[in-house]
Protein backbone atom coordinates (compact mmCIF):
# COMPACT_ATOMS: atom_id res chain seq x y z
CA UNK A 1 0.00 0.00 0.00
CA UNK A 2 1.59 3.53 -0.98
CA UNK A 3 1.79 6.14 1.58
CA UNK A 4 0.90 9.28 0.24
CA UNK A 5 2.43 13.01 0.62
CA UNK A 6 1.60 16.04 -1.20
CA UNK A 7 1.08 19.79 -1.54
CA UNK A 8 -1.72 22.13 -2.06
CA UNK A 9 -1.62 25.74 -2.94
CA UNK A 10 -2.37 27.89 -6.48
CA UNK A 11 -0.73 28.26 -8.64
CA UNK A 12 1.89 25.47 -8.35
CA UNK A 13 3.83 25.67 -11.47
CA UNK A 14 6.26 27.16 -9.52
CA UNK A 15 6.94 24.72 -6.96
CA UNK A 16 9.94 22.90 -6.30
CA UNK A 17 7.96 20.07 -3.84
CA UNK A 18 7.43 17.22 -6.20
CA UNK A 19 10.70 17.09 -7.67
CA UNK A 20 12.60 17.14 -4.27
CA UNK A 21 10.18 14.86 -2.76
CA UNK A 22 10.07 11.90 -5.73
CA UNK A 23 14.18 12.44 -5.96
CA UNK A 24 14.27 11.71 -1.86
CA UNK A 25 12.17 8.71 -2.84
CA UNK A 26 14.01 7.62 -5.22
CA UNK A 27 17.63 7.76 -3.14
CA UNK A 28 16.61 6.62 -0.44
CA UNK A 29 14.63 3.66 -2.11
CA UNK A 30 11.29 4.61 -0.39
CA UNK A 31 9.33 2.73 -3.06
CA UNK A 32 5.79 2.43 -1.16
CA UNK A 33 6.00 6.55 -1.35
CA UNK A 34 4.48 9.21 -3.90
CA UNK A 35 4.68 13.14 -3.98
CA UNK A 36 1.96 14.24 -5.86
CA UNK A 37 0.09 17.86 -6.17
CA UNK A 38 -2.88 19.25 -5.81
CA UNK A 39 -4.13 22.61 -7.38
CA UNK A 40 -6.48 23.58 -5.08
CA UNK A 41 -8.68 27.06 -6.72
CA UNK A 42 -10.14 27.41 -3.44
CA UNK A 43 -8.80 25.83 -0.11
CA UNK A 44 -12.78 24.21 0.68
CA UNK A 45 -11.43 21.81 -1.70
CA UNK A 46 -9.70 20.46 0.88
CA UNK A 47 -12.09 18.64 3.12
CA UNK A 48 -12.78 16.48 -0.36
CA UNK A 49 -9.18 15.93 -1.01
CA UNK A 50 -8.58 14.17 2.48
CA UNK A 51 -12.03 12.37 1.98
CA UNK A 52 -11.16 10.72 -1.37
CA UNK A 53 -7.10 10.42 -0.89
CA UNK A 54 -7.45 7.67 1.77
CA UNK A 55 -3.87 7.29 1.67
CA UNK A 56 -2.78 10.58 1.97
CA UNK A 57 -0.53 11.04 5.29
CA UNK A 58 1.15 14.40 4.59
CA UNK A 59 0.73 17.71 3.13
CA UNK A 60 2.75 20.66 2.60
CA UNK A 61 0.51 24.25 2.05
CA UNK A 62 1.48 27.17 0.00
CA UNK A 63 0.60 30.24 -1.77
CA UNK A 64 -2.08 31.31 -0.98
CA UNK A 65 -3.92 29.12 1.46
CA UNK A 66 -1.02 29.13 4.88
CA UNK A 67 -3.38 31.18 6.69
CA UNK A 68 -6.92 30.52 5.13
CA UNK A 69 -6.36 26.54 6.03
CA UNK A 70 -6.33 27.22 9.35
CA UNK A 71 -10.04 26.74 10.32
CA UNK A 72 -9.63 23.45 8.63
CA UNK A 73 -7.26 22.17 11.20
CA UNK A 74 -8.03 19.87 13.68
CA UNK A 75 -5.02 20.40 15.99
CA UNK A 76 -2.34 23.07 15.78
CA UNK A 77 1.29 23.09 17.18
CA UNK A 78 2.95 25.59 19.19
CA UNK A 79 4.96 27.08 16.70
CA UNK A 80 2.25 27.55 14.42
CA UNK A 81 -0.09 28.56 16.70
CA UNK A 82 2.53 31.25 17.93
CA UNK A 83 2.94 32.29 13.83
CA UNK A 84 -0.74 31.90 12.95
CA UNK A 85 0.31 30.29 9.93
CA UNK A 86 0.72 26.55 8.49
CA UNK A 87 3.05 25.11 5.83
CA UNK A 88 2.78 21.82 6.87
CA UNK A 89 -0.55 19.11 7.60
CA UNK A 90 0.08 15.71 9.08
CA UNK A 91 -2.98 13.67 8.99
CA UNK A 92 -3.47 10.67 11.16
CA UNK A 93 -6.28 8.36 11.64
CA UNK A 94 -8.34 9.27 15.00
CA UNK A 95 -9.01 6.54 17.23
CA UNK A 96 -12.40 8.30 18.57
CA UNK A 97 -13.33 10.05 15.72
CA UNK A 98 -14.35 8.32 12.29
CA UNK A 99 -12.66 10.99 10.49
CA UNK A 100 -8.79 11.57 9.72
CA UNK A 101 -7.74 14.53 12.29
CA UNK A 102 -5.39 17.40 10.59
CA UNK A 103 -2.42 18.39 12.59
CA UNK A 104 -1.28 21.96 11.27
CA UNK A 105 2.79 22.93 11.55
CA UNK A 106 5.28 25.45 10.59
CA UNK A 107 8.34 24.41 9.30
CA UNK A 108 9.11 27.96 7.40
CA UNK A 109 10.31 28.55 10.65
CA UNK A 110 13.19 25.76 11.02
CA UNK A 111 14.12 26.53 7.36
CA UNK A 112 14.28 29.69 7.45
CA UNK A 113 15.76 30.06 10.76
CA UNK A 114 19.09 27.80 10.09
CA UNK A 115 19.23 29.05 6.39
CA UNK A 116 19.34 32.87 7.72
CA UNK A 117 21.87 32.76 10.72
CA UNK A 118 24.89 31.52 8.41
CA UNK A 119 24.69 34.85 6.97
CA UNK A 120 23.86 37.49 9.82
CA UNK A 121 26.21 39.63 11.05
CA UNK A 122 26.31 42.79 14.09
CA UNK A 123 25.06 44.73 11.86
CA UNK A 124 21.73 43.04 11.11
CA UNK A 125 19.78 44.91 13.75
CA UNK A 126 16.99 45.53 11.93
CA UNK A 127 15.04 44.00 9.32
CA UNK A 128 12.23 45.16 6.04
CA UNK A 129 9.62 42.44 5.72
CA UNK A 130 8.36 42.60 2.38
CA UNK A 131 4.31 40.77 2.21
CA UNK A 132 2.49 39.93 5.33
CA UNK A 133 0.94 36.40 4.57
CA UNK A 134 1.88 33.65 6.06
CA UNK A 135 5.48 33.73 5.57
CA UNK A 136 5.97 36.66 6.60
CA UNK A 137 4.43 35.89 9.53
CA UNK A 138 7.14 32.92 9.79
CA UNK A 139 9.97 35.41 9.19
CA UNK A 140 8.75 37.93 11.57
CA UNK A 141 8.64 34.98 14.34
CA UNK A 142 12.01 33.91 13.59
CA UNK A 143 13.34 37.15 13.91
CA UNK A 144 11.79 38.01 16.81
CA UNK A 145 13.17 35.42 18.48
CA UNK A 146 16.78 36.41 17.19
CA UNK A 147 16.63 39.66 18.45
CA UNK A 148 15.72 41.71 15.41
CA UNK A 149 13.53 44.63 15.32
CA UNK A 150 11.81 44.28 11.75
CA UNK A 151 8.67 46.25 10.24
CA UNK A 152 6.57 45.22 7.73
CA UNK A 153 6.04 46.49 4.55
CA UNK A 154 3.21 45.78 2.17
CA UNK A 155 0.91 46.93 -1.21
CA UNK A 156 -1.61 47.44 0.92
CA UNK A 157 -0.93 48.59 4.94
CA UNK A 158 -4.43 49.37 5.99
CA UNK A 159 -5.36 45.28 4.87
CA UNK A 160 -2.18 44.19 6.01
CA UNK A 161 -3.39 41.16 8.74
CA UNK A 162 -0.65 41.25 11.54
CA UNK A 163 -0.68 41.70 14.76
CA UNK A 164 -1.93 45.43 15.73
CA UNK A 165 1.60 46.30 17.19
CA UNK A 166 3.62 45.96 13.90
CA UNK A 167 4.67 48.69 11.94
CA UNK A 168 3.11 48.66 8.25
CA UNK A 169 5.02 51.01 5.80
CA UNK A 170 3.92 51.37 2.05
CA UNK A 171 6.32 50.98 -0.55
CA UNK A 172 5.71 54.46 -1.61
CA UNK A 173 6.73 55.66 1.84
CA UNK A 174 10.02 53.46 1.72
CA UNK A 175 13.23 56.39 2.13
CA UNK A 176 16.90 56.21 2.31
CA UNK A 177 16.41 56.24 6.09
CA UNK A 178 14.54 53.25 6.05
CA UNK A 179 16.24 51.15 3.62
CA UNK A 180 19.82 52.64 5.38
CA UNK A 181 18.59 51.73 8.87
CA UNK A 182 17.38 48.25 7.64
CA UNK A 183 20.54 46.28 6.54
CA UNK A 184 18.58 43.28 6.49
CA UNK A 185 15.90 42.90 3.72
CA UNK A 186 13.50 39.66 3.48
CA UNK A 187 11.17 39.40 0.64
CA UNK A 188 8.12 37.09 1.35
CA UNK A 189 6.50 38.30 -1.57
CA UNK A 190 5.83 36.08 -4.06
CA UNK A 191 6.97 39.29 -6.56
CA UNK A 192 9.61 38.12 -9.42
CA UNK A 193 8.18 34.09 -8.33
CA UNK A 194 7.98 32.26 -11.75
CA UNK A 195 6.54 32.73 -14.02
CA UNK A 196 6.09 36.43 -13.81
CA UNK A 197 9.93 36.25 -13.20
CA UNK A 198 10.28 40.29 -14.26
CA UNK A 199 8.23 41.62 -11.74
CA UNK A 200 10.58 42.66 -8.09
CA UNK A 201 9.03 44.54 -5.04
CA UNK A 202 9.36 48.11 -5.70
CA UNK A 203 12.68 49.56 -3.48
CA UNK A 204 14.68 52.37 -3.39
CA UNK A 205 17.26 50.28 -5.06
CA UNK A 206 20.10 53.05 -4.76
CA UNK A 207 20.20 52.92 -0.82
CA UNK A 208 21.25 49.53 -0.98
CA UNK A 209 25.09 49.04 0.27
CA UNK A 210 27.39 46.62 1.09
CA UNK A 211 26.24 46.07 4.50
CA UNK A 212 23.13 44.78 3.15
CA UNK A 213 21.83 41.15 3.31
CA UNK A 214 19.23 40.74 1.12
CA UNK A 215 17.42 37.14 1.34
CA UNK A 216 14.41 36.25 -1.14
CA UNK A 217 12.13 33.14 -0.12
CA UNK A 218 11.49 32.66 -3.94
CA UNK A 219 13.55 29.92 -5.06
CA UNK A 220 12.28 29.73 -8.87
CA UNK A 221 13.86 31.51 -10.40
CA UNK A 222 17.10 30.90 -8.27
CA UNK A 223 18.07 34.72 -8.82
CA UNK A 224 15.62 37.07 -8.75
CA UNK A 225 15.32 40.74 -10.01
CA UNK A 226 15.28 41.88 -6.59
CA UNK A 227 18.66 39.85 -5.52
CA UNK A 228 20.20 40.80 -8.57
CA UNK A 229 19.30 44.57 -7.92
CA UNK A 230 20.79 44.36 -4.38
CA UNK A 231 23.79 42.44 -5.99
CA UNK A 232 24.77 45.57 -8.08
CA UNK A 233 24.83 47.27 -5.08
CA UNK A 234 27.08 45.35 -3.66
CA UNK A 235 24.55 43.54 -0.71
CA UNK A 236 25.15 40.09 -0.05
CA UNK A 237 21.97 37.70 -1.56
CA UNK A 238 20.45 34.55 -0.04
CA UNK A 239 17.70 32.45 -2.15
CA UNK A 240 15.43 30.56 -0.72
CA UNK A 241 16.76 27.17 -2.13
CA UNK A 242 18.20 25.76 1.32
CA UNK A 243 15.07 27.33 3.27
CA UNK A 244 13.06 24.81 0.99
CA UNK A 245 15.35 21.92 1.71
CA UNK A 246 15.77 22.26 4.74
CA UNK A 247 11.61 22.96 5.51
CA UNK A 248 11.02 20.29 3.86
CA UNK A 249 13.14 17.57 5.59
CA UNK A 250 11.35 18.80 8.08
CA UNK A 251 7.94 18.17 7.03
CA UNK A 252 9.66 14.68 6.36
CA UNK A 253 10.36 14.26 9.82
CA UNK A 254 6.74 15.51 11.24
CA UNK A 255 5.02 13.18 8.97
CA UNK A 256 7.11 9.99 10.60
CA UNK A 257 7.38 11.06 14.01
Amino acid sequence: MSKVYGIIGFPLSHSFSNQFFTAKFRTENLADCIHEVYPLTDINQLKKLVQEKKHLLGLNVTIPFKESVLPFLDELDETATAVGAVNTIKIVQSKTKNKPLLVGYNTDVFGFANSLKPFLKNNHQRALILGTGGAAKAVAYVLKNLGIDYYFVSRNPAKANIQSSATVFAYADLNENHIKSCQLIVNCSPSGMYPKVEEFPELPYTCIGSEHLLFDLIYNPIETIFLKKGKMQGALTQNGLTMLYLQAEESWRIWNS
